[in-house]
């Protein structure tokens, strides 16, 4: 049985959410933390979602009526600006009305954030999305190209999260730094995830404002 004094911490995003797989569960991570009892972390991520996608799901996020939300997405959005492969396939897999872009990510997202704060009370966490991969000054053409993207996407995410009022979690500008900190050195398994799990856990059990951008 649910503990009622327990708030509502919905996690809304992709894979990175869902962590299934191969991907971090740190939802997981965060339950085990002694000092996190007094949550109780809602799953609603799905793999392979865009920020259209997650707006199509963001009624069930409402209908829990919660207390925080956390919002990371775009990862996806991303990758099918960068390859049409990708792009091919993901508009097929999950519908999309339209060709992916920066100006539709940031519809999306601004939506999502919008209807977070006008239909809920809760408090709104907006992630930035972590590196691609573990080499943010990379000279190859296509990694660069996604280190790019991942900057001015994330770049989008503290924009709406300024205009719209939200909380913002800097994982883009986390775990860039530990990457370029052990240069060379395999940290997805280590510092990456740790970082992820440490900003989460901060964002919960503090202030949303603390992590606002400027």
């Amino acid at each position: 049985m649910v503990n009622s004094q327990r708030k509502i911490v919905a996690c809304l995003g992709s894979s990175s959410t869902a962590g299934k797989g191969q991907a971090f569960d740190w939802m997981a991570e965060l339950r085990r933390r002694p000092g996190n009892g007094q949550f109780e972390f809602r799953n609603f991520g799905v793999g392979g979602d865009l920020a259209y996608n997650a707006l199509q799901r963001l009624p069930d996020v409402l209908a829990c009526r919660p207390d925080k939300v956390i919002v990371w997405v775009g990862g996806n959005d991303v990758f099918t600006l960068v390859s049409r492969k990708v792009r091919r396939f993901f508009t097929f897999w999950k519908r999309l009305p339209r060709t992916p872009s920066p100006d539709w990510f940031h519809e999306n997202l601004a939506e999502i954030a919008r209807r977070l704060r006008r239909e809920t009370a809760a408090e709104i966490g907006l992630c930035s999305l972590p590196p691609i991969e573990e080499a943010p000054d990379s000279d190859d053409p296509f990694q660069s190209e996604l280190n790019r993207r991942i900057k001015e996407y994330s770049a989008i995410v503290a924009a709406i999260a300024h205009e719209e009022r939200c909380g913002y979690v800097p994982l883009h500008e986390a775990l860039t730094e530990a990457a370029r900190a052990s240069p060379g050195r395999p940290t997805r398994r280590s510092s990456f995830f740790h970082s992820i799990a440490m900003l989460f856990a901060y964002w919960c059990c503090g202030s949303v404002r603390m992590m606002s951008p400027a």
